[in-house]
């Protein structure tokens, strides 16, 4: 879903849309952390329902760290396969989870939160350096729209880092 006066096309278009206007903004900027933190402001300004979006970066060999993100303070560091996010790193894979009250090990860092995806983030030689995270208050936010649509994003967003 996202911001009805912004985008009035189909999901797939509007994450086209939302792809394309990520490219503008990091295509001339060689800097991680400024080009990181367009993103999660770009995704928290146009997604509708969601309480928190925002990166954590691959630190040593065994550990995510926070980077940029929009929402409510966050936990700091997370180990390689605890959680979602921690998950989604170890396994190299995009992980959406419906009810994240469900998930075992689940690391509530916003009581609000509900539901959850969580998508790897590659630098352009494909190497492992972070993952992205949303949170929604709603159950069952992301759909497989969602998953094609972030994952096309997340894949622009690498052919700048």
């Amino acid at each position: 879903m996202f911001a009805k006066e912004i985008y009035t096309g189909t999901k797939e278009e509007n994450y086209g849309t939302l792809t394309r206007q990520l490219e503008h903004l990091v295509k001339d900027e060689p800097n991680l952390i400024a080009n990181l933190a367009n993103a999660s402001a770009l995704l928290n300004q146009f997604l509708e329902e969601i309480n928190w979006v925002g990166f954590y970066l691959l630190e040593g060999e065994k550990e995510l760290v926070l980077g940029p993100f929009q929402g409510l303070p966050a936990c700091i560091r997370i180990p390689l396969g605890k959680g979602v996010c921690g998950a989604a790193a170890q396994k190299g894979e995009t992980i959406v989870v419906d009810d994240v009250h469900q998930y075992p090990g689940h690391i509530a860092c916003d009581a609000a939160s509900n539901s959850e995806i969580v998508l790897p983030l590659r630098d352009r030689n494909g190497r492992l350096i972070g993952v992205l995270d949303i949170d929604s208050p709603r159950f069952s936010r992301f759909d497989e729209d969602d998953v094609r649509g972030l994952n096309r994003f997340v894949e622009a967003l690498s052919s700048y880092l």
